[in-house]
């Protein structure tokens, strides 16, 4: 499973559905997470929301169903307008399994970035949200991962295909059975998940901000078609054959296939809002803030009931990744958070295999923001404004944290921990 998979799968399972509650949970927090039609679920959201400031329990739940809103916007936005999914892990927003839509309406950049600044608006109202809730609150939902989802058809309805279970499937390529996951993919989540799941609304924010801190224009109206076929951006008529239709992976197909190189050459971004980068950096620190507060306080569990992230103490398999977890994962990953949070603070720096004796201060990359390139950013360019002299990151630096998550990988660990 790639990165992106991984990512896009674990950031939906933050959105689960209530299967039953724990007696504290408020009424409507069921309703939310269980309702049949996007007006029942915002009727629920906003009585939960109106409770938030006095009730810890419902503010998480509004938070969680804020970042389920979050998700269904950008699903939906993309819908409106013929999205069809590269299935590639290059485009890290671009994963969501739109269905196909035989009627799209036309897209500019301008609505393009209005739909990203929707779900970015989104998430944040998501991570204050449950960032009220406090640190000791007594939280409980047991979770099923088939009994809600998003309308990603925009029809108002939230079909048993929509489900959080079938969206996986779909972004695992089916290694997750839809019909199948209810005995296996119920969790009970407290607390602490909480902040797994602020982390995620953080790391997404992160990514469009990034984005919309740069003028992509020249992108878009060059290479979208590959994603929008039928959506009149300028190049359709010209580039994009009368049949064309996304069949599989982005790779499988010759004329998406020449597109995805003119998008590569064409991520040649001035910056716009540079608030925007340097708030990018800030999204993702909060996150390994929110990674840290979140294993200080599973390791404090006494508990073992259904656990979405269980500690070492809490021996088990989780039913959705195969993953126990040990006490040296623990440790690598916070050793982990450590090494990201000196390459973001720049107190370490990162090596180009261009460059001998110095490194790149990713602080001053997103703080100090120029125009972003990606291909001179890999030849080297594109960084020499970043490039300094200092402590830099070793291979020996990863490979020491890498080897205690042993043969499943640091990666697949990394994206479950958050």
């Amino acid at each position: 499973m790639t990165r992106i998979v991984c990512l896009m799968a674990a950031a939906l399972c933050l959105c689960l559905p209530i299967s039953s509650v724990a007696a504290e949970m408020p009424g409507a927090a069921k309703t939310l997470f269980e309702a049949k039609t996007v007006s029942e679920r915002n009727s629920s959201l906003s009585t939960l929301e109106a409770s938030a400031s006095g009730d810890p329990a419902a503010a998480y739940a509004a938070g969680a169903g804020e970042f389920f809103t979050a998700l269904e916007i950008l699903a939906s936005g993309l819908h409106r307008h013929g999205f069809e999914s590269p299935q590639s892990f290059m485009l890290p927003l671009m994963r969501l399994p739109v269905p196909d839509n035989p009627n799209p309406q036309p897209l500019t950049y301008e609505e393009f970035r209005a739909i990203l600044v929707a779900f970015r608006d989104q998430l944040e109202k998501s991570a204050t949200t449950l960032g009220s809730v406090p640190a000791g609150a007594d939280i409980g939902m047991v979770v099923d991962l088939t009994r809600a989802g998003i309308d990603l058809n925009e029809d108002g309805n939230i079909a048993p295909d929509e489900s959080i279970a079938a969206i996986m499937a779909s972004l695992s390529r089916g290694s997750v059975d839809a019909s199948a996951a209810a005995p296996s993919l119920a969790f009970r989540f407290d607390r602490a998940d909480g902040n797994w799941l602020q982390g995620y609304a953080e790391f997404l924010m992160a990514q469009a901000d990034f984005w919309l801190a740069h003028d992509f224009r020249t992108m878009f109206d060059g290479s979208f078609h590959m994603l929008f076929p039928r959506a009149k951006l300028p190049l359709q008529d010209t580039l994009v054959p009368p049949d064309g239709g996304m069949s599989g992976n982005i790779f499988s197909s010759e004329w998406r296939f020449a597109d995805f190189i003119s998008l590569v050459h064409l991520v040649n971004w001035p910056v716009v809002e540079p608030e925007r980068r340097q708030a990018a950096r800030r999204h993702l620190l909060e996150m390994i803030r929110l990674s840290r507060e979140d294993w200080k306080a599973i390791l404090a569990e006494t508990d073992n009931d259904r656990e979405w992230l269980p500690g070492p103490q809490q021996k088990g398999v989780n039913p959705l990744t195969g993953l126990e977890v040990g006490e040296e994962q623990v440790q690598a990953w916070l050793a982990t958070l450590t090494m990201a949070e000196d390459l973001l603070e720049g107190r370490v720096l990162l090596p180009h295999f261009r460059i001998t004796g110095k490194g790149i201060n990713m602080k001053r990359f997103f703080d100090e923001p120029k125009p972003f390139d990606l291909v001179l950013s890999i030849t080297g360019p594109a960084i020499a404004p970043y490039v300094e002299s200092g402590r830099i990151l070793t291979s020996d630096d990863f490979d020491q944290i890498q080897r205690e998550f042993g043969g499943a990988g640091f990666l697949i660990f990394a994206l479950w921990f958050n």
